[in-house]
């Protein structure tokens, strides 16, 4: 008979054999002593455990080959075009907050023909108060980005 738990033999019951549930290898005489319940025919799950990997780790950002180096002209303009590409996006987002801020009307919008529920007129208000909240989250992140670039 087989014990199901941490460390426990994981062969499968013959037919007609029963399996006792517990958190440790025991026989059956003392699963029941111990007042560990019986699982008859019930679908028994075995889940693998992942082991780790015993090779040479890979550095995320170590010493590169002085081969792999970035010309600083090519650096430069990479981090040109970072920048570029970043201060349109943000051009771009502060003009959705902008239009955002427009339609949220200092927290009083116009009502719209669908919401004679004053609670969907609410829940919209809030809707657009956490829109509003993320886009100046995404704003600040775009130009925390931008500061991070060297001068150019």
């Amino acid at each position: 008979m087989a014990a199901a738990g941490r460390g426990a033999d994981h062969r499968l019951p013959l037919s007609g054999q029963r399996l006792h549930a517990s958190s440790a290898d025991i026989s059956a005489k003392e699963a029941e002593a111990k007042g560990c319940k019986t699982i008859e025919g019930a679908p028994i799950t075995v889940i693998q455990g992942t082991r780790p990997r015993t090779g040479s780790p890979v550095p995320a950002s170590g010493p590169r080959p002085a081969d792999s180096k970035v010309e600083p002209a090519q650096q430069r303009a990479r981090d040109g075009d970072a920048r570029r590409i970043l201060e349109s996006e943000l051009k771009k987002e502060e003009e959705q907050l902008e239009q955002m801020r427009k339609e949220f009307n200092n927290g009083e919008p116009e009502r719209r023909g669908d919401e004679r529920n004053y609670q969907k007129y609410l829940d919209r208000v809030a809707e657009m108060k956490a829109a509003i909240a993320r886009k100046e989250s995404d704003i600040a992140a775009i130009k925390r980005e931008i500061s991070k670039l060297p001068a150019s």
